[in-house]
């Protein structure tokens, strides 16, 4: 899986992406981690390479592709989860 840090966003803090199965991980800063499905790689290096990861999420990602949370999470809210 490739992961790529996001330092300079309010929103998300890191994404990782496993090609096999065109899975995109988002971790929030403040909701926790989220797995996309059915991302393609560019949309993954796309978001890598934005400006701003959170407009770049909402223009993009945000309702275009079914999303679950990750179900070994369990809590919500800064420093808080894995």
């Amino acid at each position: 899986m490739q992961v790529c840090r996001f330092d300079n966003s309010s929103i998300i803090d890191r994404a990782g992406f496993d090609d096999e199965a065109k899975l995109l991980c988002l971790r929030f800063i403040d909701a926790g981690c989220y797995f996309y499905f059915g991302v393609p790689r560019s949309l993954f290096d796309a978001l890598c390479a934005a400006e701003s990861a959170g407009q770049f999420f909402n223009e993009h990602i945000k309702g275009r592709f079914r999303f679950e949370r990750d179900p070994d999470q369990r809590r919500f809210g800064p420093g808080r989860g894995a």
